[in-house]
């Protein structure tokens, strides 16, 4: 029996394999967005067009330093004065006006004057001790203390004895009782001095009159104590009050 079999007309197939197609790249990492930095719009003032920019913050205030603290041997003063601008001076170092508190000042012995234009000046020591002190001047307060050896010339005779002025008064110690007197400054009559006749010349308030002299005729010395109680008496009239 024949068998036939049938032959097909396409052409056989290459046996060379396929190329495969080539992959597609990879995509770039998409990077994030820059953070921009949020500033806070400044508003504008009333008709005024043009762009602007955050106001800086204000800086930030500084914390107040702590006040020093004395040492414990250290001295504070506080000068103050019964009369204003007061100058005051420490060993002749000017401190300031009163009233003023100092720590410039050590503690221990040290000169003090205090003046005012038109009052008498203060002059006196002053022990400093360690810690707080208050020292109070007063210049109003009228300081005196004056004496002379006089003679007081009777109209038979004489006495000796010694005048005595304070800011409270005037007195005159004798051994003579009759002569002897104490009368406040602003009670007397008169109170004159004579230079050329070297006398000094007091009327009290109950009409005596006393002249006296220098037992050695020293004018000079008549002088300067009339010249220091006027002074006291013109304070007193004015009102400054007489020291203790």
């Amino acid at each position: 029996m024949l068998v036939i079999v049938g032959c097909s007309s396409q052409p056989a197939p290459d046996s060379k394999p396929a190329e495969k197609p080539a992959a597609a790249p990879a995509p770039a990492p998409r990077r994030a967005p820059a953070t921009e930095a949020k500033v806070a719009p400044v508003a504008p003032k009333p008709g005024d067009s043009r762009p602007r920019s955050a106001a800086p913050a204000p800086a930030p205030t500084p914390e107040p330093a702590a006040p020093a603290v004395p040492a414990a041997d250290a001295a504070m003063i506080e000068f103050s004065a019964d009369v204003p601008d007061a100058q005051v001076f420490v060993d002749r170092v000017f401190i300031g006006k009163a009233p003023i508190t100092t720590t410039d000042v050590k503690p221990g012995a040290h000169r003090l004057n205090v003046s005012a234009t038109g009052f008498e000046g203060l002059a006196q020591t002053i022990d400093v001790k360690p810690g707080m002190q208050q020292i109070a001047v007063k210049l109003r307060e009228v300081r005196l203390e004056a004496s002379i050896e006089v003679i007081h010339k009777h109209r038979m005779g004489n006495c000796k004895g010694r005048l005595i002025a304070t800011a409270r008064g005037l007195r005159y110690d004798t051994i003579d009782k009759d002569d002897a007197f104490s009368t406040p400054l602003l009670d007397l009559g008169t109170f004159e001095v004579g230079y050329l006749e070297k006398n000094l010349r007091i009327k009290l308030k109950n009409g005596k009159q006393l002249n006296f002299t220098d037992p050695e005729g020293n004018a000079d010395r008549l002088f300067v104590f009339h010249r220091d109680v006027d002074k006291a008496r013109e304070r007193l009239k004015k009102g400054d009050t007489p020291a203790e």
